[in-house]
């Protein structure tokens, strides 16, 4: 809600700030510029762009909208999942976890953890690399190669809407000039009409170079900045994963694998460590 609030902020300071000026609104009721532009950058936005990232982008800007997806509570979820896999594995073995990957939407463990178990997403990535633990894969300087490719895949993929809104706002200034310029050809056509009709002619064109700049720097490269901050917040779900992941295949003790996961939350997402020990003890015997 920080991105409505801001714009509305935007349009406050502006416009409000204009019209304490003295200046008259009625002078930027311009819908053919307004036209011009916007419909000149959306059709530009489709040029350069394909499907899959035009289909991604209303999706990414609601969760601009929203703000990250995972709050501290889905963290200490995840922690205390890995925490029962980590134990379980460590007390009967990796191949006591085979079913429960195999059938993830029928194991008891994951059901116990409704939030997890409903991220496709979340739950198929550790899925996957449960299963090659299982399979007999145990060097984690491979493994750890692995994830960061997956990871950085899905993070090129993910930024491609924030990389294509901020390449639309880019272009806003200079679709702006382009209106502004059909505004001058326009009055150069009406050059015999006296100064009145002129000043608003004039008028008219520079309206066009105000929206493009204002949509530029005022909406869209912000927009395009808070797209990408989300996504890199929620990046952070997949690096607790592989944290964890990586150091108990490295040996450690459950505890101490989920103390690795921990570290890699920011301070104002990340349980401490006596709540993340009292939600553990708190979990049903593996």
């Amino acid at each position: 809600m920080l991105v409505i609030g801001g714009a509305i902020g935007v349009l406050i300071a502006v416009y409000g700030s204009y019209i304490a000026m003295g200046g008259k609104m009625a002078v930027h009721w311009q819908p053919f510029e307004y036209t011009l532009i916007g419909g000149a950058a959306i059709f530009a936005f489709i040029i350069a762009n394909p499907m899959h990232t035009l289909k991604a982008t209303i999706g990414h800007v609601m969760a601009a909208i929203k703000g990250p997806k995972y709050k501290k509570d889905d963290y200490l979820e995840l922690l205390s999942l890995l925490y029962a896999i980590f134990k379980l594995a460590k007390t009967k073995g990796m191949l006591a976890i085979e079913s429960h990957v195999e059938r993830p939407e029928e194991s008891s463990l994951f059901q116990s953890f409704p939030k997890f178990a409903a991220n496709h997403h979340a739950l198929e990535f550790l899925c996957d690399y449960l299963r090659m633990m299982t399979l007999g894969t145990d060097n984690p300087h491979e493994m750890e190669t692995l994830l960061d490719e997956e990871i950085e895949t899905h993070h090129h993929e993910e930024m491609a809407v924030g990389d294509a809104v901020q390449t639309m706002g880019d272009g806003f200034p200079a679709l702006g000039i382009v209106a502004a310029v059909l505004g001058v050809i326009k009055t150069m056509g009406s050059i015999t009409e006296p100064p009145e009709v002129l000043g608003k002619l004039i008028g008219a064109a520079l309206v066009g170079t105000f929206f493009g700049i204002f949509m530029a720097y005022g909406f869209v490269a912000p927009l395009a900045s808070a797209i990408k901050g989300v996504i890199a917040a929620d990046g952070k779900y997949f690096a607790v994963i592989k944290s964890g992941l990586l150091a108990h295949m490295s040996g450690y003790a459950p505890a101490v694998s989920v103390e690795f996961a921990r570290k890699q939350l920011w301070s104002h997402v990340r349980p401490t460590f006596y709540e993340v020990e009292e939600a553990v003890a708190a979990l049903p015997p593996v």
